[in-house]
């Protein structure tokens, strides 16, 4: 930990690094700050700009990162709302700029890739904590018993209301957090920076868990269970780590089937969501939007309606099949994997797709733990969100993507063998006649 905010490099780097840095603490607050962070590295990219430092823009890499606007914009030809599907480009429009200030700015992401994901870190333990001394704040002002720290005034989005995000989005940013302070605990060099990171896990953890996202819930079982013993573990400890994963996730999943509020989030909510659509219910599960948007899929199941056209096609949608929650809240697929589906057909869902499957494989090829953790969240969460649709979740899917991958990139060094080797003891001696191309060489 030490050295955070002190790097060796050139001053223009050193700014690009802090410019970073400030913008990955600014995530989990309000988007005028990480909007005008991100304006100032823009601005400073391109003042500084040199061209022996700019590394490839027309790649492979950059065109996976920048295909979800792709998609957005070619689905705008044929759209049935091109104004909707032109503020579309406007909201994605940092999916095709943050590849190219990577590309722009030679700041080493490999190099300070730790220092940067350490610093996030400590901001959303520090914001956690944050939360719940609000919440306690609030509990002795009103005079309530501690335990209700525990019920659903104090769960979910009323957690993180103070900071104002949705309880979701905030879940995916404490749990790149969280898989970081897991992989640093693995990774430390001394029992004090073990227990600092074990402590600063615990906090976030404990976050997660008031934060109650039930997508995140299922991301933090395959990260525990899964991605950890696989990627960060080897041999016999591998396994017992396995069997004490299981048994604190047994433990964990009892203790939820057991407190009330968590039992109504977890389990209840989630039988809501997945009900058949029902006269007698006030509000509308996902199931029933679902079968909305599939109706609407199977008559232009091939090209969708394109870009923009969404909210307008479910809105007669809903209101048709008597689902006025969603109507009077204008609400969306609540699935991005059917969004995608909507609005550009199977070939934009199979792009998406593609784009996933593409993060991965890189994420497995070279044991990256943090990326699958950032893919399994994307993964997990667009089967019950529009992730794309709003401005954290686009911010939060376009810069960790595309800094997680080029902070993965493995650098190759060049090893630089000589032709010939020289011989300064023949450099003194006079040259024969048979020797002048050998001896232009040792000269060179």
């Amino acid at each position: 930990m030490n050295g955070l905010f002190q790097i060796e490099d050139s001053l223009t780097n050193k700014i690009s690094y802090y410019h970073v840095m400030l913008l990955m603490a600014s995530l989990p607050f309000d988007r005028f700050y990480s909007h005008l962070i991100l304006i100032s590295l823009f601005i400073h990219t391109l003042i500084h700009l040199k061209r022996s430092a700019i590394k490839p823009v027309f790649i492979l890499h950059n065109l996976v990162l920048q295909s979800v606007f792709f998609i957005t914009v070619l689905s705008t030809i044929y759209s049935i709302n091109r104004t909707e599907g032109f503020n579309e480009w406007g909201k994605d429009s940092i999916i095709l700029l943050l590849p190219i200030l990577f590309c722009l700015n030679p700041l080493d992401l490999v190099k300070y890739r730790d220092k940067l994901l350490l610093s996030f870190a400590l901001v959303c333990t520090a914001t956690i904590i944050y939360l719940y001394l609000d919440a306690f704040i609030t509990i002795r002002h009103y005079g309530l018993p501690v335990k209700s720290l525990f019920s659903a005034a104090f769960t979910n989005h009323n957690f993180s209301e103070p900071i104002q995000m949705h309880a979701t989005f905030f879940s995916m940013q404490v749990t790149i957090a969280f898989a970081y302070m897991i992989y640093a605990f693995f990774k430390a060099s001394s029992n004090y920076h073990r227990l600092v990171c074990g402590l600063c896990g615990l906090v976030l953890d404990c976050g997660l868990i008031q934060l109650s996202s039930k997508s995140i819930f299922i991301v933090l079982i395959l990260i525990v269970n899964v991605a950890v013993p696989y990627l960060l573990l080897k041999g016999s400890i591998r396994w017992k780590y396995l069997l004490a994963s299981a048994f604190v996730s047994i433990c964990l999943l009892i203790g939820i089937l057991n407190t009330g509020t968590f039992k109504e989030r977890f389990v209840n909510e989630l039988k809501t969501d997945l009900a058949k659509p029902s006269s007698a219910e006030v509000s509308d599960g996902r199931l029933a939007r679902w079968q909305v948007v599939t109706g609407l899929i199977k008559k232009s199941p091939v090209v969708g309606y394109g870009a923009g056209s969404e909210i307008g096609l479910l809105q007669d949608g809903f209101f048709s099949h008597k689902l006025y929650n969603s109507y009077l809240f204008r609400l969306n697929s609540h699935s991005q994997y059917l969004s995608f589906w909507l609005k550009s057909g199977i070939i934009g869902l199979l792009i998406y797709l593609f784009t996933l499957g593409y993060g991965f494989n890189i994420a497995l090829r070279q044991k990256d733990f943090i990326l699958c953790v950032f893919m399994l969240i994307i993964a997990v969460i667009s089967f019950s969100e529009n992730v794309l649709d709003v401005d954290k979740g686009v911010f939060f899917y376009a810069f960790f993507f595309t800094f997680f991958i080029y902070s993965s990139q493995r650098k190759t060094q060049k090893n630089v063998t000589p032709i010939v080797a020289i011989d300064k003891t023949n450099l003194k001696k006079p040259l024969s006649s048979t020797q002048p191309q050998i001896a232009a060489i040792n000269q060179l």
